[in-house]
């Protein structure tokens, strides 16, 4: 049954969204007590960041909106589904050509994350481990803290 087709947005809308969506969804995060109905809109969020990066964004944008997802989901205690958008990410960023050099320590820390919240211990340890390694080879200082901050909150 066709249903009503989307609006065709000009790809700087999108880009906007995206983007926006993207902040929105750290404002939430740091929101200490959320209520039920501020989770949904955090998860609603990441996703929808996610959708409008898949239709203007470039491999390395979504794999970026899956590590988001991943961790939206970790932040909810949902380890399933942040394990499995951290997997995403990761099939994601490989052959992505614009990825930069802290975006699989990313990918590893998401993976430890998710890993460490659903209870195995050792995949964890051993994402943590890559995750450690990668971060050690990240350039810029600047981008290198909030991974091996991230990272050292996991240890």
């Amino acid at each position: 049954m066709p249903g009503t087709p989307l609006p065709v947005l000009d790809a700087e809308t999108e880009r906007k969204l995206a983007a926006g969506l993207y902040n929105e969804v750290w404002r939430l995060m740091e929101i200490e007590s959320r209520t039920a109905e501020q989770t949904d809109e955090l998860i609603h969020a990441a996703h929808a960041s996610r959708y409008h990066w898949g239709r203007v964004g470039k491999r390395v944008n979504m794999a970026r909106g899956e590590w988001l997802c991943s961790r939206v989901y970790a932040v909810a205690g949902r380890a399933e589904p942040s394990l499995w958008h951290a997997h995403r990410c990761l099939e994601l960023l490989d052959g992505a050509q614009d990825a930069e050099d802290w975006d699989i320590a990313a990918a590893y820390e998401a993976l430890a994350r998710a890993s460490a919240l659903a209870g195995d211990d050792a995949a964890s340890k051993d994402w943590l481990a890559k995750g450690l390694e990668a971060a050690a080879a990240i350039s810029d200082p600047e981008d290198r803290a909030p991974i091996e901050a991230d990272l050292a909150g996991l240890g």
